[in-house]
């Protein structure tokens, strides 16, 4: 029998929770205020949070004339990367969670070992094999490389989700004259749907804020928004302001669509997580 918590315990919790809020949410309100600030107002000691708002960073960003282009390779390279991550890592982990098979939690950490990998480690290699293969600056080529984190990390999401679809479902759809793949597309996938949808939802999230890959891989036609800060970086300085607005709409897309989604992601991540 579970006791509630205590007034005190209550007013613990509420101060720490919004403690955490506040640590966290400080640089993303600090880098927005940037944003709105004169090359001045940016370097004022003592800090000024109370100012004058001003557009000319927003002005000055757009005047560059990438952040369209930038923003339409972002969009096409993270829904493209996702799609195919999910194509070929739902059947994969259909088979790790049921098929039995020597060396299966061997296979399983191998590919959970490729995640674990930094992206510097392996961006040279795909470097070469893209000047060899003519896919440098290519949507493409960031499309194939975020696959390389995005199918393990979707792999063991789905994995986990798929032991939580009875076998006896499979059972019972093979005995009524069901494929194996039959049973996988139309049974287990629309029970781990929501599964589904927090695994592509993080995936996304993960192939928007992808820098290294398009840093190296790219230099002017595919590159993606987290890059455009390298835009900033003159002889002459950090340009903060601008910095700080190319950062703040990069940022918000994925914020809009985090809370659109977020009780998806709830359900998803939920899912399974309470038993009888």
């Amino acid at each position: 029998m579970k006791v509630a918590p205590s007034y005190r315990e209550r007013l613990i919790n509420i101060f720490g929770s919004l403690f955490i809020v506040f640590f966290f949410l400080v640089p993303f309100v600090w880098m927005v205020l940037m944003s709105f600030k004169t090359r001045l107002q940016t370097f004022a000691i003592p800090p000024r949070v109370f100012f004058i708002p001003t557009l000319e960073n927003y002005r000055d960003l757009f005047a560059r004339g990438i952040f369209g282009q930038y923003f339409q390779n972002s969009l096409v390279i993270a829904i493209g990367s996702v799609v195919l991550s999910l194509v070929i890592a739902a059947p994969a982990a259909y088979g790790l969670s049921r098929f039995r098979f020597k060396k299966r939690q061997d296979v399983a950490f191998w590919i959970l070992s490729i995640r674990m990998a930094p992206a510097i480690a392996v961006v040279i290699p795909y470097f070469m094999i893209g000047r060899f293969l003519g896919l440098l600056d290519t949507r493409l080529a960031l499309i194939i490389s975020y696959l390389s984190f995005n199918i393990p990390f979707a792999v063991w999401m789905l994995r986990g989700f798929m032991d939580e679809v009875p076998m006896e479902i499979d059972e019972a759809a093979m005995i009524d004259g069901c494929s194996q793949f039959g049973v996988f597309l139309r049974f287990v996938v629309p029970l781990s749907a929501n599964g589904l949808a927090a695994t592509a939802i993080l995936c996304l999230i993960q192939s928007w804020n992808e820098f290294t890959f398009s840093l190296f891989l790219t230099t002017t036609n595919a590159r993606t928004l987290p890059t455009i800060v390298t835009q900033f970086l003159t002889f002459q300085g950090v340009m903060w302001g601008e910095m700080s607005a190319a950062a703040t709409l990069t940022v918000i897309p994925v914020v809009v669509f985090a809370l659109l989604v977020r009780n998806h992601l709830i359900a998803g991540l939920t899912f399974g997580a309470i038993k009888e």
